[in-house]
């Protein structure tokens, strides 16, 4: 996993692309791996991905998201009490019950590859509508929760929680893009369109 988000973001290396070369032209294209394929379609539509090695360096991108913004003297939409405990700062107030706060904190529950979209439910956003919800989300997630379809994400969520299966089922897919590439067009419009940050942790 490591590697490949390496040759995702710093080029491969130099015996990688020899054996580029030495395949051959007659040989099955190589299947692109899950990792790959969501990460591709994920920033295509304009979300934001950050790749970390543990949670410790999640921590600190977390912290460079606030920097970025100036998400500061701000309050937080959580509804999950351990990823607030563990990503609050002295400059945040969490609040579960504005939904005008700065920016929304959540965990999902499975990345899919095929479209790049994010499968949340009540269990991260209760009884809410997307569109009721921050425009800015910052989503923590692990590399064990990518799949390839969305309908084998709702599988895992029926697997996961067995009889209590939540409600409130939905996937986030549009994404806020520069404002210089424009945000809406005749597919998005009228649907919630998100800023998002996605910080994927290897084997969370």
């Amino acid at each position: 996993m490591k590697r490949l988000f390496s040759s995702l973001f710093g080029g491969s290396s130099k015996t990688e692309k020899q054996e580029d070369t030495v395949r051959s032209k007659y040989m099955p294209a190589e299947e692109t791996p899950i990792e790959e394929a969501f990460t591709l379609k994920f920033t295509e539509q304009g979300g934001k991905f950050i790749y970390c090695e543990d949670k410790k360096e999640s921590v600190n991108i977390f912290k460079n998201i606030l920097t970025e913004n100036g998400w500061n003297d701000c309050e937080m939409l959580c509804f999950r009490p351990k990823l607030q405990e563990r990503y609050i700062r002295s400059s945040i107030t969490p609040t579960k019950t504005n939904l005008n706060a700065r920016f929304f904190l959540t965990d999902c529950e499975f990345l899919v590859a095929h479209d790049g979209s994010i499968i949340i439910c009540a269990e991260q956003i209760a009884n809410h509508k997307l569109i009721d919800l921050p425009e800015n989300f910052v989503i923590i997630a692990g590399t064990k929760q990518l799949t390839d379809t969305l309908s084998e994400g709702l599988k895992g969520i029926k697997h996961k929680y067995k009889k209590n299966i939540p409600i409130n089922i939905t996937s986030i897919k549009h994404f806020k893009k520069n404002i210089a590439e424009g945000d809406d067009t005749f597919l998005t419009y009228g649907l919630p369109i998100k800023h998002v940050y996605l910080i994927l942790i290897e084997d969370f």
